[in-house]
């Protein structure tokens, strides 16, 4: 059974969330365009820069495993209708769950292939190299990221600061080392928002690693649909759970970088 202590210390967000309006108050222009990055050891990272008028944080965006870019091919357009610009890219431990990943294809990733622990924690080199682009439009960052790569969010916050927010969906210890995540949470000060599929499981190892987080925390606990990664925000996917989660994001980000 969890403690009592650990879960009161969360500041868990209750199921009614004030709706966001349906349209933004204000009208902004959006742009998109390819970025390639290169990674400290040479890997070449496709990605896609979705800018906005006057914004007001730029959101680091993370696939999980056997994915790619597009799984934020709805999610930034409607991030960027709410002032918010973002960086997606294709990390090399993905696929093409929703699409393609040419990052993952130009290091001879074969489709179909399941990744190991090892090679989640082998793509910290392709955020990094994200966190360094987007450090030079001095503009907020917030990191966010789906399955595994929510949970190497937490390991680069652990190492920045300097970062405005951290954003998990569906963090777990997905690692050889089962307290990772755990311990780079401890050093992580900035405020965290988790959310995960409503499954007893994911919520369980998204409030642990959340408890260790010192400072101020929220964990969205899904009561409609609710499935794994950023997916649950897509109605594709998550259509009685989607706008629920989208509510809660919004209110969270509004919150960190209004």
């Amino acid at each position: 059974m969890r403690g009592a202590a650990a879960a009161l210390a969360l500041l868990a967000l209750s199921a009614c969330h004030p709706k966001p309006a349906n349209v933004p108050k204000e009208a902004r222009s959006i742009s998109a365009e390819p970025v390639t990055l290169t990674a400290a050891d040479g890997v070449k990272i496709a990605g896609v820069h979705t800018g906005v008028e006057k914004p007001k944080a730029l959101i680091l965006l993370f696939h999980q495993a056997e994915s790619g870019k597009d799984e934020y091919a709805t999610i930034a357009p409607r991030l960027a209708t709410w002032g918010y610009a973002s960086l997606r890219i294709d990390q090399r431990t993905g696929g093409e769950l929703f699409g393609g990943n040419a990052t993952a294809k130009g290091v001879g990733v074969k489709p179909g292939h399941v990744a190991t622990p090892a090679e989640y924690l082998a793509a910290k080199p392709d955020l990094e190299a994200a966190l360094a682009w987007a450090e030079a439009k001095k503009l907020p960052v917030i990191l966010w990221g789906s399955s595994y790569s929510a949970s190497l969010a937490f390991l680069l916050a652990a190492e920045h600061p300097e970062l405005r927010a951290v954003m998990a969906f569906s963090p777990g210890e997905y690692f050889d080392d089962k307290t990772l995540v755990t311990k780079a949470a401890a050093k992580v000060r900035v405020p965290v928002f988790a959310t995960s599929a409503k499954d007893g499981h994911e919520i369980d190892a998204a409030r642990d690693i959340l408890a260790a987080v010192p400072g101020a925390k929220e964990q969205f606990v899904p009561k409609l649909g609710g499935v794994h990664g950023s997916s649950t925000l897509l109605r594709a996917k998550n259509p009685d759970g989607s706008e629920p989660a989208w509510s809660a994001v919004l209110a969270f980000l509004q919150k960190v970088a209004p």
